[in-house]
């Protein structure tokens, strides 16, 4: 057929590649999108096997390019692309197709701004260099144009390893969110939005036209931004994107442009002269490289307020959607824009009779509709024809068609394009969520990926739970009974019995006494039942189905963040990490923000009926074959198995419940069977330094961040090694402890506050092969870590230690010169004497370097610059500071690998060393 590339473009004859010609063939289009091919004798394909059939879709061919065929059955997982390999510790670049998917989830986990790159590398002599010797690579750099014939014929006889073609980063992104499963397509997401790059809303299925609207990828996007009522006070407000509404604006393409709406798009949502490349578009490498299988994808992005008149474009937040490829191929997703935006640009260099059709169709929206036309470059009688026809019909007037040629001035035209927004923000227009889009989407016959039975028998377990939540204190003293003042008195009851083990020579009166104190506790938690919610949970997380459980755990932490207590309103730089808003030291009597209800308060009230249960049967006074939790440590250790950060140190009491820690880790231990070697690495540092997201950004992980969200415990989360790097690194496992909010910035006037925070930092370096101290300040060395140095000094256990100086206020202040870090390891004065005279030690403010074996001149102390690209909210992490982290995860992983830091341990030493500190 004469116009079966405009037809369906996805099936072009130049790329069916079939062997021989296929005569008298009738193209006839079925329902909707649904088409098939017909022969002369009115057979269908299916119908005649042994006639020749089209090789491979355009999808097939991507995805074998790329490496990601082996995906498409069992999909990609997110602990997949968290595993420690080799390419863990390279700097490297990719060099065949194949590297692409790793390379971007690499950056994109580092947050770093260039992860949409798709430049390869191409090692010019591949035998010659050693394989460790990255030093000695001789590397050139092609920037791969599929219009420079030139280029094609010198490579073509070249003997240079050349990949096939090159990869538009769009493909890229739709390729290996096909292979990824549910929850690393939700990472791949969240990571894109805190790098401020546009985000797959409609990811397009070009086989068979089964498009995939994401909502449960956006699920875990939180904001924060200004709002200002029209009268009162205006406020930061944090919400999550899919429940927050807004108005929506839509930018699509009609034919053939000679504008780019990417670019549009990006200087509209830049404010000043600078602009950022939230849409990827044709002026970037790689840029005008033809995409394959990403046209239909439509693309969504926001402007948020800061409350900076010089910079806010907009007075409330702001939807705007891209729409990929010609409105005429994607009709389904044009349809989709127009129900769901306040406003859509048309931008065309022509309008035809058939396009005048498609929006003839569209008389009955409410929508408003602007034109973009470069009128010089089309037929511009034609245009103005037509126009004149689509006025009443989509009742627009001459201000809703607007020219820009070569010649406008850019910024006046973007100026004109805010002001045309803004107008219609001021006059009534519909404002919709996430959530609103999906529900319009399912009525179009678009496939939500939230969809799902799993997804949804979770959501309802989740909700089973939370609608009884109506006041988060009540819940707490209601429903999770045995925490509160019955797991404080024990942990206290424990820690006196605990401390007349050392004594020298303890009363045995006094040490009945604490025992019998203790049973009596533990039996009054034993006899209770677990709440119906704590029942609940337990089901939820004992579900046969691995997919069902992770979906309930997301929906639980989505679901009490929302109804257990209102957000604290915080200043937008809290998005990934908060500053210090006080000089003075942080009381963890007195907390800064309320701990908020998690998923960890299930799983404590799990960990003391087993504590309860345990100490009974060890006391002879329950018998063992009554026990009714044995089970419980089995279940988490199962979910530190999926990526969950469990509670290791207790934020209520500041207490570690032993007989729960050391029972999961022994189930861990019989799960992981041979694969049980671990290296511990811990992060300290007073809270609002930037510890929890150094550690997310660095592996990945799932930290809570912020003082609004994060709860006040120690907690930690495992990171599998690869089995063929493990051998060389030395371990099977990395358990990264975060320390959260439990220790102070200062020497507090309280001794006994003291001693805790001091005993705290003791335990969690004493666990520790490696220890990473968060500092914001180069003299701000909380003195609970000095004691604690003192402490592990005597003990000989001394991990590797890196001291990290991380910038949150100024992203062009430069690093400590070396005279700064020598005084960062000079005696901090009162604060190092203090600690030596509670130690007894007259030495004990001697320089910190001596102290832990640090070496002034080797990388001991690291300066990560600012973590923000600009003002939040609309601010993307700095490159600079994604690549610092990565030279500090590649130096850990280097210490690991040659023995510096401490012997690394099995999870049974781990056990005992547990119990002993």
């Amino acid at each position: 057929h004469s116009d079966l590339g405009e037809v369906a473009p996805e099936i072009k004859a130049s790329e069916r590649r079939t062997a021989v010609a296929i005569a008298d063939l009738e193209w006839r289009e079925m329902e909707g999108d649904d088409c098939e091919f017909r022969y002369g004798d009115g057979t269908n394909e299916a119908q005649d096997n042994d006639f020749p059939t089209v090789e491979r879709s355009r999808l097939q061919e991507m995805l074998s390019l790329l490496g990601l065929e082996t995906y498409q059955v069992q999909k990609l997982s997110l602990q997949d692309s968290l595993q420690i390999s080799f390419d863990s510790m390279k700097n490297w670049a990719p060099q065949v197709p194949k590297d692409l998917p790793w390379n971007f989830l690499r950056k994109l986990q580092a947050l770093n701004a260039d992860a949409r790159n798709t430049t390869m590398v191409l090692d010019v002599l591949p035998d010659a260099r050693p394989v460790e010797k990255e030093s000695q690579m001789e590397e050139e750099i092609i920037y791969w144009d599929p219009a420079d014939d030139l280029a094609a014929d010198i490579y073509s006889f070249s003997e240079l390893p050349t990949p096939d073609t090159p990869v538009n980063p769009l493909d890229l992104l739709c390729a290996l969110l096909i292979s990824s499963d549910s929850f690393l397509q939700q990472e791949i997401v969240l990571k894109m939005a805190l790098c401020q790059f546009a985000l797959p809303l409609v990811l397009p299925d070009s086989e068979n036209h089964y498009h995939t609207f994401l909502l449960w990828a956006m699920r875990g996007i939180v904001r924060t931004w200004w709002s200002q009522p029209q009268r009162g006070v205006g406020s930061f407000r944090e919400d999550s994107v899919v429940l927050s509404r807004a108005p929506a604006f839509a930018f699509v393409r009609m034919d053939v442009s000679s504008n780019s709406k990417s670019q549009l798009l990006n200087a509209v949502l830049s404010p000043g002269h600078r602009q950022w490349d939230c849409f990827w578009h044709r002026d970037l490498n790689l840029g005008t490289n033809a995409r394959e299988i990403s046209d239909g994808l439509v693309e969504m992005s926001w402007f948020f307020p800061s409350g900076r008149e010089d910079l806010d474009i907009f007075p409330e937040p702001v939807t705007f959607l891209n729409l990929r490829g010609d409105i005429g191929s994607h009709w389904l997703q044009f349809k989709l824009l127009t129900e769901i935006s306040s406003a859509v640009f048309i931008l065309t260099d022509n309008i035809s009779k058939k396009e005048y059709k498609l929006l003839y169709s569209m008389k009955e929206s409410t929508t408003k509709y602007y034109f973009i036309l470069s009128p010089y470059r089309g037929k511009r009688n034609t245009n103005l024809r037509f126009l004149n026809k689509l006025i009443p019909v989509l009742k627009i007037d001459h201000s809703h068609v607007l020219v820009k040629v070569s010649s406008t001035d850019s910024d006046s035209f973007v100026k004109r394009i805010r002001a045309i927004i803004g107008n219609v923000l001021r006059a009534p227009c519909r404002r919709v969520s996430v959530e609103d889009m999906a529900h319009a989407a399912r009525k179009l016959g678009l496939k939500v990926d939230e969809d799902c039975e799993e997804c949804q028998k979770a959501k309802d377990r989740m909700e089973r739970i939370t609608r009884k939540i109506k006041d988060s204190d009540a819940y707490r003293r209601d429903e999770l009974r045995l925490q509160g003042d019955p797991w404080r008195k024990a942990a206290q009851v424990e820690k006196e019995f605990c401390q007349l083990q050392w004594a020298v020579d303890p009363p045995e009166k006094h040490r009945a006494e604490l025992r019998r104190r203790l049973l009596e506790l533990r039996m009054q938690q034993n006899s209770h039942d677990p709440s119906s919610g704590v029942q609940e949970f337990i089901s939820g997380i004992s579900s046969p189905s691995l997919s069902e459980k992770q979906y309930f755990l997301r929906w639980m932490e989505w679901g009490l963040a929302r109804v257990a207590q209102p957000r604290l309103r915080q200043p937008p730089e809290t998005l990934l990490t908060l500053r210090p808003k006080h000089g003075g030291a942080t009381d963890l009597g007195e907390p800064l923000w309320p701990e908020p209800l998690g998923v960890e308060h299930f799983l404590r009230e799990m960990g003391q009926f087993y504590e309860a249960e345990s100490c009974l049967v060890e006391a002879g006074r329950l018998p063992a074959g009554q026990r009714r939790f044995a089970h419980f440590p089995g279940l988490a250790s199962e979910l530190l198995l999926t990526g969950l950060p469990l509670e290791l140190i207790d934020g209520s009491t500041l207490s570690m419940p032993i007989r729960w820690v050391t029972g999961l880790l022994k189930e861990l231990h019989v799960r992981l069977e041979r694969r049980s070697r671990l290296v511990v690495l811990s992060t300290l540092g007073v809270p609002g330094t930037g510890k929890s997201t150094l550690l997310n950004t660095m592996f990945g992980l799932r930290f809570a961040t912020g003082k609004s969200c994060s709860p006040r415990g120690a907690f930690m989360q495992l990171i599998t090694v690869a089995e063929g790097f493990s051998q060389d690194l030395g371990c099977d496992h990395i358990l990264v402890i975060d320390s959260g909010g439990l220790i102070g910035g200062a020497l507090t006037s309280a001794g006994d506050r003291f001693e805790l925070e001091a005993s705290l930092a003791t335990l969690l370096m004493g666990l520790s092969n490696v220890t990473v101290i968060s500092l914001a300040e180069t003299k701000d060395i909380p003195a609970a870590i000095l004691h604690a140095f003192l402490r592990l000094e005597k003990t000989g256990h001394m991990p590797n230690y890196q001291f990290v100086y991380q910038n949150l206020h100024d992203v062009s202040v430069p690093g400590p010169r070396p005279r700064d870090k020598r005084q960062l390891l000079d005696p901090p004065g009162d604060l190092s004497r203090a600690a030596a005279q509670m130690e007894k030690q007259s030495d004990g403010f001697r320089a910190l370097a001596g102290l832990a074996f640090c070496d002034p001149e080797k990388q001991h102390i690291w300066h990560i610059p600012g973590l923000w690209h600009g003002a939040p909210p609309m601010a993307a992490v700095s490159l600079a500071y994604s690549e610092a982290i990565f030279e500090l995860k590649r130096c850990l992983l280097e210490n690991i690998r040659n023995g510096l830091s401490n012997q690394n341990k099995n999870i049974q030493q781990l056990i005992e060393l547990v119990r002993r500190l």
